[in-house]
């Protein structure tokens, strides 16, 4: 693991850190020797992996609303964290269409909260802001969607995640882009993770290993729907190699760009092929398809061009379609057989998937 070191010894804000994507990035920043800060509200679930990874007793934690700014801007300002990655999020589609006001406020004042939070700072800090793959307006074309392509959504969540990416353009444009500026920053698109540790309702792999870890059959409700499937270290190697790179450059061309992070085509498989790959790891697996007239939109076909990401990062995913939903059925193994191995199982994965990595040659590790 290396990053060229980047965070080894920097204090590194995450919002949203007791979420899926949250805790594990936590977990391997720690690895990386960072101090780590977290904001974020009680995890949404029990168990989650922010409590099974045990990562609370190695970082400061406070639990604060993303929206309440007056209780975001003393924690920024106190701790003049070197990096910030934002991730705190309403980031369920079904939530979304119950609770439209939460996700609207959350998704967008939340960034504003930061956004404006930074521009408070007086040190150096790179902000990295993630949002969604979703935040696209999807035509539901076969190609891969583009930085510069149209943003927009027909659900809450996606309307809210473009709108987000409107927000962080406005204001960099409007009080970050000035060369003597201290604070860069920018953004990352990301979406359909999978990987241990991951509970939340209404999602593939949860909703699989629930009814599995019960023998009890699982409702496959988009069956055709395709997703590009990655598993959560890939991304988040990303987010960590756009932030280091920010800072490690001189010329500040990294400063307000746009970065997608998405699997290779090859991963790119619908849900029952991610099913029927998954049952091969796990005994006694059964599963239906229900098809709901009423469901709510969900678009079947989304994917990411990520050669902006190639061109400008060096930035490539590291792990084949098989070695992503065998790790990912590994770490819920070791759960339901000793729950108290979660934690040993999250880092011995961090070090499997960086090895992978180093033995690729990918740019990170150098």
């Amino acid at each position: 693991m290396s990053f060229q070191n980047a965070f080894n010894g920097k204090t590194v804000l995450i919002t949203g850190h007791t979420g899926f994507k949250g805790s594990w990035l936590a977990a391997w920043l720690k690895l990386l020797g960072a101090e780590v800060i977290g904001i974020a509200l009680d995890p949404s679930t029990e168990p989650s992996h922010f409590s099974t990874s045990k990562i609370s007793i190695d970082i400061v934690d406070y639990r604060v609303d993303i929206r309440s700014y007056s209780e975001i801007e003393p924690i920024i300002l106190k701790h003049q964290p070197d990096f910030i990655f934002h991730l705190a999020a309403q980031a369920l589609v079904g939530v979304s269409y119950e609770e439209p006001n939460q996700t609207w406020t959350t998704n967008v004042i939340g960034t504003l909260n930061i956004l404006e939070s930074l521009r408070r700072l007086k040190n150096k800090c790179v902000a990295v802001f993630i949002t969604s793959d979703k935040c696209y307006d999807n035509v539901e074309w076969f190609w891969g969607y583009r930085e510069n392509d149209k943003l927009g959504g027909p659900d809450p969540y996606s309307a809210s995640k473009a709108s987000a990416e409107i927000l962080i353009r406005s204001h960099y444009k409007s009080f970050f882009s000035q060369k003597e500026n201290n604070v860069l920053i920018g953004s990352a698109r990301a979406g359909n993770v999978i990987g241990g540790g991951d509970w939340s309702n209404g999602r593939l792999i949860p909703d699989c290993i629930k009814a599995w870890s019960k023998k009890s059959n699982v409702e496959l409700r988009y069956p055709n729907s395709t997703r590009p499937w990655q598993h959560v270290l890939e991304p988040l190697s990303g987010y960590l190699l756009q932030a280091s790179a920010m800072a490690n450059s001189l010329d500040q061309k990294l400063h307000g760009e746009s970065f997608n992070f998405g699997p290779a085509n090859e991963n790119n498989h619908n849900v029952v092929d991610l099913v029927e790959k998954m049952a091969s790891h796990w005994d006694q697996v059964k599963w239906t398809i229900k098809i709901d007239a009423d469901a709510k939109y969900e678009s079947s076909l989304l994917k990411l061009n990520c050669d902006k990401a190639l061109h400008m990062l060096h930035w490539q995913p590291v792990m084949s379609f098989d070695e992503t939903v065998e790790m990912t059925v590994n770490w819920y193994q070791a759960y339901y057989k000793d729950s108290n191995s979660a934690a040993l199982k999250t880092i011995e994965q961090i070090h499997q998937y960086s090895n992978l990595a180093l033995d690729r040659n990918i740019i990170w590790t150098k």
